[in-house]
């Protein structure tokens, strides 16, 4: 296998020369006059081997191909929002008719019935009563028509556990009480299928950032819009998701069409723009700005070495990480942000976080992250692999299913299937923790690295769907 590599590197080596590989024109010379300059800069072999992946970008999936996968994505899509909604209009409607009080008094139909001796004595609550005994006019104003007026938003989980941040959620809210609920979708097998409350319907306020306290309305439900929901205040969560005191749902996808009808309808709106913390946003971005052209050609190895030498320090330590294991990190893979910068974007983690920063997002608060378009795919192409939903993916998996056959320099002839698989899973193995196995955690970490190399969001989506067949 070793010799594979070699024979591949010298082999792209002659070919960089009558530009035939997938690197830029004048990428060499920007090489020459930067090694130099900065020995931290030079790009090691795995950064040749990653930026490989990016030459899916100039092989896009076909047309054809394309078209018919998206439909029959859009008609699954469709059914399951269907299934999503009418078991939360079902839900919702029941429990407004028979947790009504005036069930309970209903005595009367009861007094007719033959029953056992001493079971008059029970209470109502333990009596059988059917359908036609409950009223069907009741003083809830709960109707379907109320209900109708929702906005639905699909949302993630955000979690370094896999089996956590791959639950398929959607979400209701409700304009006539500012409420919302969550529920998650779950396929058993290929035909069963199911849609259980996450979240059960409620009125709950922001838990983090500048708007800590304030109830969520309409305006705070959009397209990465963070919600934060205190867990002890639902017992029915996974124990996995309850080990943190707050846990974030991230918004990818919402109706459009009923938000525009709803905000325009809505006579409370008022002036109550969404605010992104501009502020915030902005120190993040140039911070982020600074370090670009740095993680263009290196992003693949800076993102995951990150990763694991976070979570290596995480695992020895056994303790919360502190503002010094942050900037010696950075140190330790050439990231220099000045200081007033850093005390800034540490103040505001500090503050969205509680206190307790968590490395991740310290990550993606330095180095950015890719749109939620493109995560949905990252998403797609795990649960393919993690077809049982474990949270890991051993990696003899990986090697059965990743396919380079539609490799621009496979299709070329200038390297083999077998070259172009080894390269990705050397760079692949070096991210993460065990060998043997790849956790969400570090496939993302991986193509967030990826991703930075890449403008386009068509061009990265190849980057996933020739290889995985998404």
């Amino acid at each position: 296998m070793k010799e594979e590599y070699k024979r591949y590197s010298q082999r792209a080596e002659e070919k960089k020369t009558n530009n035939e590989t997938c690197e830029p024109p004048g990428k060499m010379d920007e090489k020459e006059d930067l090694q130099p300059e900065r020995k931290e800069d030079e790009l090691t072999v795995l950064d040749e081997k990653a930026f490989l992946q990016q030459c899916y970008t100039s092989k896009p999936y076909t047309v054809q191909h394309s078209v018919r996968k998206l439909e029959a994505e859009d008609v699954a899509a469709e059914r399951k929002k269907q299934t999503v909604v009418e078991q939360v209009m079902i839900d919702q409607l029941s429990r407004a008719v028979i947790s009504d009080p005036e069930q309970n008094g209903n005595g009367a139909l009861f007094e007719s019935e033959p029953v056992l001796p001493g079971l008059r004595t029970a209470p109502l609550r333990f009596r059988k009563r059917t359908l036609h005994e409950t009223k069907i006019r009741t003083r809830s104003a709960l109707t379907e028509n109320v209900l109708s007026n929702k906005l639905r938003f699909d949302g993630r989980l955000i979690s370094r556990n896999g089996r956590d941040a791959c639950r398929e959620l959607i979400g209701f809210f409700f304009v006539y009480d500012k409420s919302l609920t969550v529920y998650e979708y779950r396929q058993f097998g290929k035909n069963r299928t199911n849609a259980l409350p996450f979240i059960q319907k409620g009125i709950y306020a922001h838990q983090r950032g500048q708007k800590k306290g304030k109830q969520y309305c309409l305006n705070d439900v959009y397209v990465g819009a963070d919600l934060t929901f205190l867990s002890l205040h639902h017992p029915g969560l996974p124990e996995s998701i309850k080990q943190k005191p707050i846990f974030t749902i991230r918004v990818i996808n919402i109706d459009e069409i009923a938000r525009t009808f709803l905000k325009a309808s809505d006579v409370e709106n008022e002036e109550h723009l969404i605010k992104q913390e501009g502020d915030d946003k902005n120190i993040f971005r140039m911070v982020q700005k600074k370090l670009r052209e740095k993680l263009s050609k290196r992003g693949v190895r800076i993102v995951t070495g990150l990763g694991k030498y976070f979570r290596e320090l995480e695992r020895k330590a056994n303790r919360v990480l502190s503002k010094t294991d942050f900037k010696q990190a950075l140190k330790v893979f050439h990231l220099e942000v000045p200081a007033e910068d850093f005390e800034s974007l540490w103040s505001i983690l500090e503050d969205n976080n509680n206190g307790n920063i968590d490395y991740t997002d310290f990550i993606r608060a330095i180095l950015g992250e890719m749109n939620e378009y493109r995560k949905t795919f990252v998403r797609k192409a795990y649960m393919k692999l993690d077809y049982n939903k474990t949270g890991s993916v051993p990696m003899i998996d990986i090697k059965k299913c990743y396919c380079a056959k539609k490799h621009p320099q496979v299709l070329a002839g200038n390297a083999t299937e077998e070259e172009v698989k080894s390269s990705f899973l050397e760079t692949l193995e070096d991210a993460c923790s065990n060998p043997n196995e790849v956790s969400f955690s570090e496939f993302e970490d991986y193509y967030e690295g990826l991703s930075i190399g890449i403008v386009d969001d068509e061009d990265f989506v190849n980057t996933l769907r020739n290889p995985w067949g998404i």
